[in-house]
């Protein structure tokens, strides 16, 4: 595979979704075929032999990275979502937001004992969102292998909500 330079994939988008906030914008990487795959491919070669038995996205965007790399690394796929969207018993977490509270939800049968899970997402910023997943998944005897991200805006240090895991992220900004 030819080296693609994600890079040239993400867009600025000055003052949105406020003044004052640069957004990292991911749909010029989706629209591309080779750098959509670029990624995925980069992601299952961090993970190929961690031996990964699920891989868990909150909605929306960590559905469309999780969903392939599970494919990929021939795992299950959990999907983590907002409160009514999942049919069967679940477990919640609510947790802040900048402005306000949010909850997220797992099914209580999503996973099994001893399974070793990565958590993706495509941006880590102040962290709220996967750490809600981290402890969502407290709820699980399972080993956590690590937290996945395209994107990692590291001035916002959202990596220290999740530690003692492991980050890894195809990009830095």
């Amino acid at each position: 595979m030819s080296q693609v330079n994600l890079n040239d994939y993400i867009r600025d988008i000055p003052d949105f979704p406020k003044p004052g906030i640069l957004f990292k914008d991911i749909t010029p990487l989706l629209t591309s075929p080779l750098a959509f795959d670029a990624a995925i491919s980069r992601f299952a070669e961090q993970y190929r032999h961690q031996r990964i038995d699920s891989i868990v996205a909150a909605e929306a965007r960590g559905f469309i990275f999780g969903a392939p790399l599970a494919l990929r690394l021939q795992a299950a796929f959990v999907p983590v979502r907002k409160p009514g969207k999942l049919p069967f018993s679940t477990h919640s977490h609510a947790y802040d937001l900048e402005y306000g509270r949010d909850t997220l939800e797992i099914h209580s049968d999503a996973l099994q004992a001893g399974q070793r899970v990565l958590v993706i997402d495509d941006l880590l910023a102040t962290g709220g969102t996967v750490e809600a997943c981290n402890q969502l998944l407290s709820n699980f005897s399972v080993e956590i292998v690590g937290f996945a991200f395209v994107i990692h805006l590291k001035a916002l240090e959202g990596e220290k909500k999740l530690a003692p895991h492991s980050v890894f992220s195809l990009l830095e900004f």
